[in-house]
Order: C-alpha cells, then structure tokens, then sequence
C-alpha cells in the first residue's frame, strides 16, 4: 500500500521554524519527485517546493524562497521541508506528494499524503 506521511505542524509565532517530514513506504520513492504542496485556509492547493530524485536539486515558490528548504533521504525514504521565519500567511496545510517526472502539474501528482495543519500567529 503507498503511504506517504506527513508530521511536524503546528502552531509557533512569527518569525519562528518548524521542520515537516514525510515518510513514505510503499513506491520507490527515489524513482519520483517529491514537492510539497500547500493548501491555505479558504484558497487552493499552491505549490511550495520539489526535489528532484537524488536530492541535489530543489526548487522553491517565491513566496517562499530563501526561508523553507527541502531535503530528502532516499536510504530512509523520508523527505523534509525546513521553514524559517514563518509568516502568518504561510498558514496552511502542508502536502507531500510524489510526481513520476519533474514539472508536472500539482493536478497530476501520483501520490499525496494526508497533509499536516502550520498555524502561524501570534
């Protein structure tokens, strides 16, 4: 069975961090591209980052760029998503997801997790 497992959220003030994992089991998930994908109260899914199969590329939306940085270790099949300076819009909820090639639309991901709740206010 594919699982992809979020952990990590909840609710810190601005300014503060928080680092997301996600374990996934079931798929060969060095084989995919994991992103992170983003869901605000009220709004659509908005793509955050992605890694590319060995970890040695990431790519960051510009809202966040500069303060979240993605990491996965394939030997542990877990990925991370490290968030710096947290801003009360970035108030959401976190999905991992996997994605069979690079750039694809967040609507045709293969896989996601259940998500996990980042509340960030004062």
């Amino acid at each position: 069975e594919v699982q992809l497992a979020e952990s990590g959220g909840g609710m810190v003030q601005p300014g503060r961090s928080l680092r997301l994992t996600c374990a996934a089991s079931g798929f060969t998930s060095s084989s995919y591209v994991m992103n992170w994908v983003s869901q605000a109260p009220g709004k659509g899914l908005e793509w955050v980052s992605d890694i590319n199969y060995d970890g040695g590329r990431t790519y960051c939306a510009d809202s966040v760029k500069g303060r979240f940085s993605n990491s996965r270790d394939n030997a542990k099949n877990t990925l991370a998503l490290q968030m710096n300076s947290l801003k009360p819009e970035d108030t959401a909820v976190y999905y991992c997801a996997a994605d069979h090639q690079p750039g694809g639309s967040i609507f045709g991901f293969d896989y996601w997790g259940q998500g996990t709740q980042v509340t960030v206010s004062s």
